[in-house]
């Protein structure tokens, strides 16, 4: 069959590279017009239920919202200048079809209570909180625009918040993105020479990679037009893209060189290497479509589309491996060793690899037992594996979000405490019934005693003096609430839903914090309502319960599916089986690589990552 469909290629190959073109052109319009990309997310866990809770019932701003700090380090908060230097920074914020609402301690109707929370105790620094609309939490692309819409004029401004966290964290990977692909490219031309030795054959795998990432880009960019696609899916695009495009080519090129070299003509050499090669690579990419079709089994989240995305360019890169090249070789011919450089790539397969695989295949227990102990211990760390979801402390300490997340936790550190947030949400206006207050300040109580909390912040905590019956009062009847009261009625209490935090000193990603999380979620009724939870350790724990929860079934079915096609291909029960093995111990291997560097911080202080703890050392 394959050769059969290698000397179609060789007669129609012209009609081929013209339809080939007409693909280039259409994935080049297609990245014109563009998508709509989104943010990683995780659908129906219960912290990002309850964030969504919040976003549409509340006016403040909320889980993606922003937080800026204007800073001068003479003027004083309570001086005129200063004031109106910040309403003047933040006047074009509120003009922004982005931007819902913005709220600083200077605006008329912003009450005492909460105008001085908002400025810090040394009188140098205040902050502004700014509601986003829901479409520009989900696309973040239009943040550098609205970031650039706020005037300093005198005043310092630094924004952080999740949704500058976001954006910033999008930012930094496709700027990493870039910095790899500009890296990479020259490298890799420059391995091809070596492999090959000849301009025009090392070029073409790299103009198949081109153009199966082009095509990839595009197929996932309309996607994102009629689905929800995450910003990472273009990393995953672009590096697995890249390098199975290559991959597959080298086989391609590699065979149709050896074939010339044997004395057959272009149509049978065109023939035997689509017969052979092209086998390998159809096999192989259906085997990595099966790997990353493994993401599927987490739908709902980011996850999905990123397998959706590799496993558009993997197909793009097989089908242009087998029909583009195979063509474009046909018209070549021994052309295809034109421009040599040299004696680059004369050694042949007899050169390095066949004495080594020769030396191996003599001693394969001298060689197996270092190597697998070597994996073993590679991968040892990773049964240490902990997840949880990036924070600030992923980005680089230059970025303006990490910047002012420090000076947050500086100058305003009861805003920028660990937060453990809880949502009530009723079947009916929350404060329309006396139970349901009363539930409230009972599950407030309860949770205060909580070790690790250090109180409860909400509506029915203003006055510790006051009784449950007394709170009850004041919080239903409008005439008998404080000005503190009317606030927390204002950004705490929705249509359906009622807020409250419990303070923590923990870090969110401790263990202490994911207790307290723990804990508050065994609270779950109030009154005729049910308690969610949400926060980043919530976050934290749901992401790790979702993903544990579909692992063991992704890996399953990638195991099996992975070895029925290579029982297929190879006819052999224990090949197969071997190559699962050594897939598992390459993967162990390598996670347990990534624990140890990152988790465990190791060489932290070689990648700038983080500080390294003092007793570990960069290797010399």
């Amino acid at each position: 069959m394959f050769e059969a469909w290698g000397r179609w290629i060789y007669a129609h190959r012209r009609a081929v590279l013209a339809v080939s073109a007409v693909f280039l052109l259409a994935s080049l319009a297609a990245l014109l017009v563009g998508g709509r990309l989104t943010t990683g997310r995780i659908h129906g866990i219960e912290g990002d239920t309850a964030a969504e809770l919040i976003d549409h019932e509340l006016p403040q701003a909320g889980a993606s919202g922003l937080t800026v700090v204007l800073a001068h380090p003479e003027w004083s908060t309570d001086e005129p200048r200063f004031q109106q230097a910040a309403l003047a920074a933040l006047a074009p914020l509120r003009r922004h079809p982005s931007v819902l609402r913005v709220r600083s301690p200077f605006d008329p109707d912003v009450e005492t209570v909460e105008a001085s929370t908002m400025q810090s105790l040394d009188t140098h620094h205040a902050i502004a909180t700014v509601a986003l609309r829901r479409e520009a939490t989900v696309d973040t692309r239009g943040y550098p625009a609205l970031r650039q819409r706020i005037a300093p004029g005198p005043l310092t401004v630094t924004v952080t918040g999740v949704g500058a966290f976001r954006a910033d964290l999008d930012g930094v990977l496709q700027r990493d993105l870039q910095r790899a692909e500009v890296l990479s490219a020259p490298l890799t031309l420059i391995v091809l020479l070596l492999v090959f030795g000849s301009v025009v054959a090392a070029l073409l795998p790299a103009g198949v990679g081109a153009l199966a990432v082009a095509g990839g880009v595009a197929a996932v960019m309309l996607l994102s037009r009629r689905m929800e696609v995450a910003q990472y899916a273009i990393n995953i695009v672009s590096l697995v893209g890249l390098g199975v495009a290559i991959d597959y080519s080298l086989f391609m090129v590699n065979r149709f060189r050896e074939e010339l070299a044997g004395g057959n003509s272009v149509e049978d050499a065109v023939a035997r290497t689509v017969s052979t090669a092209g086998r390998a690579v159809a096999f192989s990419g259906l085997a990595v479509v099966i790997g990353l079709s493994g993401l599927f089994f987490f739908r709902g989240s980011y996850l999905a589309s990123l397998g959706l995305g590799g496993t558009l360019v993997v197909a793009f890169a097989a089908l242009y491996a087998l029909t583009f090249l195979p063509a474009l070789l046909a018209v070549l011919g021994h052309g295809v060793n034109r421009w040599r450089i040299g004696s680059l790539g004369t050694g042949g397969r007899d050169g390095f690899w066949r004495p080594l695989a020769t030396w191996v295949m003599r001693r394969p227990l001298w060689v197996l037992l270092p190597t697998l102990t070597m994996l073993l211990v590679l991968g040892r760390p990773f049964l240490d594996l902990k997840l949880a979801i990036p924070d600030m402390n992923v980005l680089p300490a230059s970025t303006e979000t990490r910047r002012g997340n420090a000076l947050m936790s500086e100058h305003f550190a009861e805003r920028a405490a660990t937060r453990v947030v809880m949502v009530a949400r009723f079947p009916g206006p929350p404060l329309a019934r006396r139970e349901r207050v009363l539930a409230l300040r009972e599950l407030s109580a309860r949770v205060a005693t909580i070790p690790g909390v250090d109180r409860v912040e909400s509506l029915v905590d203003l006055d510790p003096s006051l009784d449950a019956e007394a709170v009850a009062d004041v919080v239903m009847d409008p005439t008998q609430r404080t000005e503190g009261h009317q606030l927390f009625v204002r950004d705490t209490v929705g249509a359906h839903i009622v807020v409250l935090s419990a303070i923590t000193e923990a870090a969110p990603a401790s263990e202490a914090a994911k207790s307290i999380v723990r804990a508050v979620r065994r609270q779950r009724r109030v009154a005729d309502g049910e308690l969610l939870v949400t926060g980043q350790t919530a976050m934290d724990l749901d992401t790790a319960s979702y993903l544990r929860a579909r692992v063991g079934g992704a890996i399953a079915f990638v195991v099996v599916m992975t070895m029925l096609v290579l029982l297929l291909l190879l006819g052999s029960v224990a090949l197969p089986i071997k190559a699962v093995l050594m897939n598992l111990l390459s993967i162990t291997g390598s996670f347990g690589a990534l624990v140890w560097i990152f988790q465990q911080g190791h060489l932290a202080a070689c990648s700038g990552s983080r500080p390294a703890p003092s007793t570990r050392r960069c290797p010399s």
